[in-house]
C-alpha cells in the first residue's frame, strides 16, 4: 500500500482519478482539492440493503481504494438509517423499507467484504444513525424546509413517477435530505457514487453550502453492465457476480461476458494500464482470439478475490469442462476459409440448415466457440481451430486459414 502523502502525490495522480470516470463535478474544485497540503476527506456510502457485494459495486470502491493509495482520509460510511427507509433512485415504485434487524445483518457481511479491496488498516468505517437519529422531528423539519417540492420533482425517476401517476412516498423526497446531511455530518470534502446517485450526491453540496462548509467535489462512476449485457449488474436481475463467490463460478461467469462488453470490464474492473488495454484491442484487431484476451481479465478478477493458484485452477477446470470433455470422441476437424461471417460458417459446417436458422439460434444465445456464447451473426471467423456448439448436440472442430 502507497504511504504517499497528498503533498508528495505522483504527477499520474489526476489520471488515476479520472479514469473509468463518468462526471467529476467541478472538476477545477477536484485540482484544487488536490493541491492542498492536507490528506482529503473522500466518502462512499452504501445503505446495506443486500447482504451480498458483487463487482458492480467495487468499480467504485477500487476508485475509493486509488483515493486511499494517494494517502487521503478514506470513509466507508454504512447507511444503517437511511437503508431504513430505502433509496427511491432509479425505483418506479415505492420501495419497503428494511426492518433494523435486516440492515444490520446485511452491514456485518457489507464490512467483511469491503476489505476484499480496501485497506482495513487505512479505513473509516462510519454509520450514518450516528447522527440522523439525534436530528429528532425538529431537526427533520428543519432539513426539509431546506429544499422545494419543486427541487425534487427535478429528479429524473421522481419526475417520471410523477406524470404517470405512481406513488411517490414523503418518505422518499427525505432520503436525498438525509445522504446530503451525511455530507455535512462527515465535512466531506469529495463524494463518490454511481450515475444514478448524482441528484443525493449534489443535494449533499447544496446542504454544505447552506451549513457555510466548502461543498464537496462529486465524482460520479459508470453503472457497470451485467452478464446479460443489457441491465445494470444488479441481484434482481439475475446478471452479477459477487466478490465471495467460488473461484470456478467467478471465472465461468466472465468468460461468458460478449467480446464487445469485455472492453467495459476492462475499463472499470482491471488495474492494467489503459495503454496494455489498447494494445490487446489492436491485437484482436489484427485476428488475435479474443477470447485469450478475455481469459487474462477473468484471471485476474479471480486472483484478487481469491489468488492466483485458484485463477489458474479456475483456468484449467473451464477448458477441460467445456473444450475436452464434452467433446464426441470421433469428432473430426473442418476446414473452411476465413472471410465467412459466424452464421455463414455454422451453415458450411452443417451445424445449421440456412443462415437465417444460424441467425435465430445466435439471437436465442445457443451458438458457442470454446464453450463462449456468440451473440453477433456478423462476427468475422477468427484464423485459428476452434470448438463450435449449437444447442447441446451439433459440436464441430473448424479450423479456418
Amino acid at each position: 500500500m502507497n504511504n504517499q502523502t497528498p503533498n508528495t502525490i505522483p504527477s499520474d495522480a489526476l489520471a488515476m482519478i479520472t479514469r473509468g470516470t463518468d462526471s467529476i463535478s467541478p472538476f477545477t474544485a477536484l485540482k484544487q482539492k488536490l493541491a492542498l497540503n492536507r490528506p482529503l476527506v473522500v466518502k462512499l456510502g452504501a445503505d446495506p440493503t443486500a447482504p451480498d457485494i458483487h463487482l458492480g459495486h467495487t468499480v467504485i470502491l477500487n476508485k475509493l481504494r486509488q483515493f486511499q493509495q494517494l494517502g487521503h482520509q478514506i470513509i466507508f460510511l454504512i447507511g444503517d438509517f437511511t437503508g431504513r427507509i430505502g433509496d427511491p433512485s432509479g425505483k418506479n415504485t415505492t420501495r419497503p423499507p428494511l426492518t433494523t434487524e435486516q440492515v444490520l445483518a446485511n452491514a456485518a457481511t457489507y464490512k467483511e467484504q469491503v476489505f476484499k479491496i480496501l485497506d482495513a488498516d487505512k479505513t473509516q468505517i462510519v454509520f450514518n444513525s450516528e447522527w440522523l437519529s439525534q436530528l429528532g422531528a425538529e431537526g427533520m423539519i428543519r432539513l426539509s424546509a431546506s429544499q422545494t417540492v419543486a427541487r425534487m420533482l427535478e429528479r429524473e425517476d421522481f419526475k417520471q413517477r410523477f406524470a404517470s401517476q405512481r406513488a411517490i412516498g414523503i418518505h422518499e423526497f427525505i432520503y436525498p435530505l438525509l445522504q446530503g446531511y451525511d455530507s455535512v455530518a462527515l465535512k466531506a470534502d469529495i463524494e463518490l457514487g454511481g450515475t444514478d446517485q448524482t441528484f443525493n450526491l449534489l443535494m449533499g453540496r447544496e446542504l454544505q453550502k447552506q451549513h457555510g462548509q466548502e461543498p464537496q467535489v462529486v465524482i460520479t462512476m459508470p453503472l457497470l453492465v451485467g452478464l446479460d449485457g443489457e441491465k445494470k449488474m444488479s441481484k434482481s436481475a439475475h446478471n452479477y457476480i459477487g466478490v465471495t463467490e467460488a473461484p470456478d463460478e467467478m471465472y465461468g461467469k466472465l468468460m461468458s461476458i460478449s467480446d464487445t462488453l469485455m472492453w467495459n470490464y476492462f475499463e472499470l474492473l482491471s488495474f492494467r494500464p489503459l495503454s496494455e488495454i489498447e494494445q490487446f484491442k489492436a491485437e484482436i484487431d489484427a485476428g488475435r482470439n479474443p477470447k485469450t484476451v478475455k481469459v487474462l481479465l477473468a484471471k485476474e478478477i479471480v486472483a484478487r478475490f481469491h489468488d492466483q493458484e485458484a485463477a489458474d485452477q479456475a483456468e484449467q477446470r473451464f477448458d477441460s469442462r467445456f473444450k475436452h470433455q464434452a467433446l464426441p470422441d470421433n469428432l473430426e476437424a473442418i476446414e473452411l476459409p476465413v472471410g465467412l461471417s459466424l452464421s455463414q460458417l455454422l451453415k458450411q459446417a452443417g451445424l445449421v440448415a440456412s443462415t437465417s436458422e444460424a441467425m435465430r439460434l445466435i439471437a436465442q444465445g445457443a451458438v458457442k466457440r470454446d464453450g463462449e456464447k456468440l451473440e453477433d451473426p456478423a462476427l468475422p471467423v477468427l484464423v485459428g481451430e476452434a470448438i463450435y456448439q449449437v444447442g447441446k448436440r451439433r459440436i464441430a472442430k473448424i479450423i479456418t486459414a
